[in-house]
């Protein structure tokens, strides 16, 4: 049981099967200067997570992982990628934030995101939330949105650009079709046909069944690729991407990732696994997006951290259309509801 010292975190000792993590008491967390202290509210059960927990890495990569993740051991027993939540206190030097403030942030691999608390730097990727949102919504912005955000800055996207999206109906495919959309590119999704209409939804001009069709066997053309399957590497699908357009990989394993400069040299087209470094600011233009109507949540299933194994098996079947949304703490105060009293803006 929570106390005034403790919080209640999902963690993991071992790496393996959904069944490995399990709910604990931990000491929250004291922000050192320069960092926030957030009481989390939501975060999602994501792709990210089930990599880590289960070791399930792309080819070659293994030895990165365990520098990551941890040898014989997780080196980070709470997972979770993002937060949503209410500022709980700041460090000294803290300007941007104050206790109150309703922020979405993404942890990325330094994760802690499944736990009633989390302390961030202040000058991360955090930022204030969606007014218009829940925190159960706001938090989809996270994960998928920024990863998209991020591997979208590198290229040039304006309309009439061609936009494939290999794996379209996940967190961050779904956030790659409304962020093209937004930008004004044609875009086409591979996802399987009981996808289409979802995907179709959020702006999807075409749709291909990867059930019935494989997209490469075509003679469409793309202008940006984005794989985010890991089964569409330049070498299967450089004579789909027109001269001067890109790949982003936003799944790879190590051989593409150590020969994407080579094909960006050799062919012309620019291929990337690198996403960057996600900012405030990439957070605070999906926030932008969502509180103008222009940026749809995708939730498949919100689960109570109570459940979270069952979470996890869900994420594992790899079916989730969207995201898997974590609630972690619920107060009975119209603080916690955008726009209510006590909420700063």
């Amino acid at each position: 049981m929570t106390t005034d010292t403790t919080m209640t975190a999902a963690v993991y000792s071992r790496f393996g099967a959904p069944e490995e993590v399990h709910l604990d008491q931990r000491a929250i967390p004291s922000p050192k200067p320069g960092e926030v202290l957030i009481r989390v509210h939501a975060s999602t059960v994501s792709v990210g997570d089930h990599r880590a927990r289960a070791r399930d890495i792309p080819a070659g990569l293994g030895v990165l992982a365990a520098i990551g993740l941890g040898v014989l051991r997780p080196s980070r027993p709470i997972l979770g990628m993002d937060a949503a939540g209410v500022i709980a206190a700041v460090g000294a030097g803290v300007t941007a934030f104050a206790p109150g403030d309703r922020v979405i942030a993404s942890t990325g691999g330094a994760f802690g995101g499944h736990a009633e608390y989390v302390r961030l730097p202040a000058d991360g990727p955090i930022t204030r939330a969606p007014d218009t949102m829940t925190f159960e919504e706001a938090v989809t912005l996270v994960f998928g949105g920024i990863t998209a955000q991020c591997f979208f800055t590198q290229v040039a996207i304006g309309p009439g650009t061609s936009v494939l999206v290999n794996g379209a109906s996940g967190a961050v495919g779904t956030a790659a079709i409304q962020l093209a959309k937004q930008l004004g590119a044609d875009v086409t999704a591979v996802t399987s046909g009981g996808n289409a209409p979802l995907v179709t939804s959020l702006g999807a001009d075409r749709v291909i069944d990867y059930t019935r069709e494989d997209f490469t066997a075509g003679g469409d053309t793309f202008d940006v690729i984005v794989d985010c399957v890991g089964n569409a590497p330049f070498s299967r699908v450089g004579r789909l991407i027109n001269p001067g357009g890109a790949l982003l990989l936003v799944i790879s394993d190590l051989r593409s990732m150590v020969s994407s400069r080579w094909h960006t040299r050799r062919s012309g087209k620019f291929v990337t696994w690198n996403v960057g470094r996600p900012g405030a600011d990439d957070l605070a233009y999906l926030v932008s997006l969502a509180d103008s109507g222009r940026f749809r949540p995708v939730i498949d299933r919100t689960f109570d951290l109570a459940d979270i194994v069952e979470a996890h098996r869900y994420v594992d079947t790899g079916r989730k259309r969207g995201n898997v949304v974590l609630r972690i703490t619920h107060l009975e105060s119209d603080a916690i509801r955008p726009g209510a009293a006590g909420t700063k803006k």
